[in-house]
């Protein structure tokens, strides 16, 4: 885990691997100041030599300088690294995100990922800032200092050794008890983010139905179970501080006590030697020995919250997209002609039984066919197998004769234009939005496809034209406008198979209609494929499909369907009665 995330460094390698070096110099500098203390204080201040007294003075000085020094820059390259190894891991994460296939995002749904790439990374951030000072410092402060005062009084030591296992126990303690807390309330925070990502995307909703209280229910009860996971891994972890200012005070309680006698004892036996200079300097090193202990288990609470966070991300960056291309893959597509070859498809390996049964269907280049079915019979599903947006679980789908999994897959969606059941525009301006089909399309390309879209009209009515801002999602444009934008963003591709997915559904029949006829007379070569709940989007199609149950139940003209399809002259009549 630790060699996938730290492969996230890069170009922060360097201040990383600094970060330790200043911290080693500011903890020479400030093990060695005790030392010298005890000198000044035994040999110059006692005994009145005002010599002793000045250059002790300055080395001392020179030493809180040079730590300063390295403290300063220690924090520098700490927190230049550490947000440098953030914005890495954000951008790998969101980069690997933009190759998911749509039953990878499905795995982990967009508010655990949101969750991800924001709480996640800042609480690694903030450990691996505490990793690469604090846990460097420590130890190496704890070592240093360690044995500065064993060098002064081994005995007096020991009350040091006494003091470090108790301390490690009760981390211990904290840490396994508080780990398993954590990951609960990463899991709900992702619920936490979906309720609210939620009820931000139906605002609209939740208010024409008077849902507010029933929304806000939703996330008091979701905030509730964070603030109790929250407040019971707060409650261990608060037990650390008051431990470890127990053991410092108890041992300089100690120290005070065995090395006042001491001083006392050494007037009768020399042989004993513990100067006054001596025990301050114990004690002082008493204080950063603990101190150090103090941020060791600081730095093991963090780690212990950000494990959690670590596990998560990983998962992310090491999750592979399950459409891959093959070995040689094709980088160009012959034709428009689409087969499915007794195909079957399921969203999960073990469903019990799939979306998708036995279909067997070739579409000629430059046809039109319409899908008609009811609601949950799998139309989507069916024209989402051929772009590859998920991968068919038995037999294979074609295009110009060749299975879509050899393609390259970038070459495979340049030639299939899909506009989904959800249209979705971004922030940005109308023409922005078309460019996403074709980013060197010029204007006369953009006003052309616009106008086979039927876009055209209502986008030279706006004062900027093609410049009108568009709020993210298209929330300032009507259903039926920002349909046929994003029809218009299909044709720009020049697909060589165009998938309409119920896309004409905020459109009046008027303009459905010459959106149709602008497809048979500009794109004749253009394979067509139209999903529709109105017959009549489809009725003068070359083939329409009947689907229900994710089997195809009946096939043909219009005409054809009319005598021998119960099902399709039902739908047909009902809609008739209805105008």
């Amino acid at each position: 885990m630790l060699k996938r995330l730290f492969s996230s460094l890069r170009e922060y390698k360097r201040d990383t691997i600094l970060t330790p070096v200043y911290v080693v110099v500011e903890v020479i500098m400030e093990v060695s100041i005790p030392f010298v203390m005890a000198f000044l204080l035994d040999y110059g201040i006692e005994q009145g030599n005002m010599r002793i007294v000045l250059i002790t003075g300055l080395i001392l000085v020179a030493a809180a300088s040079v730590s300063l020094w390295g403290g300063v820059m220690a924090g520098y390259k700490a927190a230049n690294a550490s947000a440098g190894f953030a914005k890495n891991l954000r951008k790998d994460m969101f980069q690997n995100v933009q190759r998911f296939s749509f039953s990878n995002i499905d795995k982990f749904s967009s508010s655990s990922l949101i969750t991800r790439l924001t709480t996640d990374v800042t609480n690694l951030q903030n450990a691996f800032q505490m990793i690469i000072r604090m846990a460097i410092r420590s130890p190496i402060m704890l070592i240093f200092a360690l044995a500065a005062a064993m060098s002064i009084d081994s005995q007096l030591s020991l009350i040091y050794l006494a003091a470090i296992p108790v301390l490690g126990i009760a981390l211990y303690f904290i840490m396994t008890t508080v780990h398993p807390i954590f990951v609960r309330v990463f899991r709900t925070y992702d619920k936490l983010n979906s309720i609210v990502q939620e009820n931000l995307a139906g605002v609209r909703v939740v208010k024409s139905f008077l849902r507010e209280d029933h929304e806000t229910e939703k996330f008091r009860v979701r905030s509730r179970e964070i603030y109790e996971d929250f407040s019971k891994a707060e409650k261990r972890l608060a037990l650390n501080m008051p431990l470890v200012q127990f053991l410092v005070y108890t041992t300089m309680i100690l120290l005070s006590w065995f090395g006042s006698h001491r001083i006392i004892a050494s007037g009768n036996n020399p042989a004993l030697g513990l100067s006054t200079g001596q025990l301050m300097s114990l004690i002082t090193y008493s204080m950063q020995i603990l101190m150090s202990l103090m941020m060791v288990s600081m730095v093991i609470v963090m780690i212990t919250i950000s494990r959690a966070s670590a596990e998560r991300i990983v998962e992310v960056l090491d999750e592979e997209s399950d459409l891959q291309n093959g070995e040689n893959p094709v980088l160009s597509v012959p034709s428009g002609t689409v087969e499915f070859k007794d195909v079957s498809f399921s969203y999960y390996k073990d469903a019990e039984k799939p979306v998708l049964s036995h279909i067997n269907l070739k579409i000629e280049s430059g046809q039109t066919v319409g899908i008609l079915g009811g609601t949950g019979s799998s139309k989507s599903s069916l024209v989402q197998l051929i772009p590859r947006l998920y991968d068919v679980t038995g037999g294979r789908v074609e295009i110009g004769g060749i299975d879509v999994r050899n393609y390259d897959l970038k070459t495979l969606r340049d030639a299939v234009s899909v506009v989904l059941q959800k249209n979705d525009l971004f922030s940005g301006t109308i023409k922005s939005n078309l460019l996403w089909g074709d980013e060197n399309a010029s204007d006369g390309e953009i006003e052309k496809h616009s106008r086979q879209a039927q876009a055209h009209g209502f986008i030279s009515e706006y004062p900027e034209g093609y410049d009108t801002p568009i709020e993210r999602g298209g929330t300032n444009v009507s259903g039926g406008q920002k349909q046929r934008i994003t029809i218009a963003r299909a044709l720009l591709k020049k697909p060589k198979v165009l998938i309409l997915d119920d896309s004409t559904s905020a459109v009046d029949t008027k303009t459905d209609r010459r959106i149709r006829d602008s497809f048979r007379q500009d794109l004749p070569d253009t394979t067509k494929i139209i999903i529709a709940q109105r017959i009549d989007s489809v009725r003068d199609s070359d083939l329409i499909i009947v689907l229900n149950d994710g089997m195809i139940t009946a096939s043909g003209t219009h005409e054809e369907l009319m005598e021998n399809s119960p099902i399709y002259r039902e739908v047909y009549e009902s809609q008739r009665k209805g105008e």
